[in-house]
């Protein structure tokens, strides 16, 4: 992977020092670090020599990023270069906006890393994903015309799904319409990948008339966040024979960490995000600065060290139990992703993520 990803041959300390000149040097930097520099309390370039100098920030605040024109978002540094602009799900209220130069196609490399060592890389492809200005939806296709592959979406706007939820408490009509859809692209084009999230496959597998590799389906790659593992025992058991099941964990803030899988029978899968790109961290809630110890349960911190994205120490939503280095993955991980509750917390509308 590293082949495909030069950052990820760099130290985890060099890429910091390197990003806070990018992110906070007037040459480079965008528009919307530049103009918090000044009210910062220390020097970034100066005093952030090291990953563990970024605590300096304190935890980063993602409604900042609401309300911010895009094109304060993008680094002068990426003047003249092409940018996508992606917004998330809306699960918590308004969506946030990020631009995206480079992660689309880093993110791309690595997933196709991983395809090629499971004997997976090729053939047509269907999102059952989100469309319009979501990340998902946008990586799919760019993967596919990694290699010249056929993509077919729905056209699915999970937007809709969240105010369906908030005004009635299901959305089962709109569930259906994209399942009707994607039966019929099954029907008639037979992908070799199945691109979805958790919960919509837990809709669709038995709505299916025929098991998914009748269909042709070699593979379906989820997002999001992951089934339970009673879920994921019913799903492979009942409706993923001789279908390979591939997992990501994350959002479009955070990023994909990619799936390795159990090491032992009975043993949950690990999920992994790619340093020095990113950065998970398993923290205790009462103490977000001190992370639990592999295997107990904690909240999810995450910093975003990407040229396009600085986040420092995102607060996730989600809690997860501090996974190892795996042996295809060598960071540490989670496993277990659950939703994080406490009396304080925002209402959070999933939908069909």
């Amino acid at each position: 992977m590293r082949e495909h990803v030069p950052p990820l041959r760099e130290s985890l300390d060099e890429w910091t020092a390197r990003m806070m000149s990018w992110h906070f040097d007037d040459r480079t930097g965008s528009a919307f670090w530049l103009a918090r520099k000044g009210g910062l309390p220390f020097d970034p370039i100066r005093d952030v020599t090291d990953y563990a100098s970024l605590r300096l920030f304190g935890l980063f605040d993602k409604t900042d990023l609401r309300g911010v024109r895009a094109r304060d978002l993008v680094p002068r540094g990426f003047a003249g270069r092409p940018f996508r602009v992606v917004e998330t799900g809306g699960s918590s209220g308004r969506p946030y906006r990020v631009v995206d130069v480079t992660r689309a196609i880093y993110d791309v490399r690595m997933y196709r890393v991983m395809l090629e060592a499971r004997g997976l890389l090729g053939g047509d492809i269907l999102a059952m994903t989100p469309s319009g200005p979501h990340a998902y939806g946008h990586f799919v296709k760019l993967l596919g015309d990694s290699w010249g592959a056929a993509v077919f979406s729905v056209d699915f706007d999970p937007r809709w799904v969240k105010q369906l939820v908030r005004a009635s408490g299901e959305a089962d009509a709109y569930v259906g319409h994209l399942i009707a859809q994607t039966a019929d692209i099954l029907e008639d084009e037979r992908p070799a990948l199945l691109f979805t999230t958790s919960r919509l496959l837990m809709s669709l597998a038995p709505a299916l008339r025929k098991p998914l590799s009748a269909y042709g389906v070699r593979a379906v790659c989820t997002g999001g966040t992951s089934c339970s593992p009673e879920e994921a025992r019913y799903l492979r058991e009942e409706y993923l024979q001789d279908v390979q099941w591939i997992d990501t964990y994350g959002n479009t803030l955070s990023g994909h960490a990619l799936q390795g899988d159990a090491l032992e029978p009975g043993a949950p899968n690990s999920h992994h995000l790619p340093p020095p790109l990113a950065v998970m961290h398993v923290v205790r809630p009462d103490d977000v600065w001190q992370e639990v110890p592999v295997g107990e349960r904690g909240r999810i911190r995450v910093v975003t060290l990407l040229e396009d994205l600085f986040l420092p120490n995102l607060l996730e939503r989600d809690t997860a139990v501090a996974a190892p280095a795996h042996p295809w993955f060598p960071w540490p991980g989670v496993s277990q992703v659950g939703a994080y509750e406490s009396e304080d917390a925002p209402r959070v509308i999933e939908g069909v993520y």
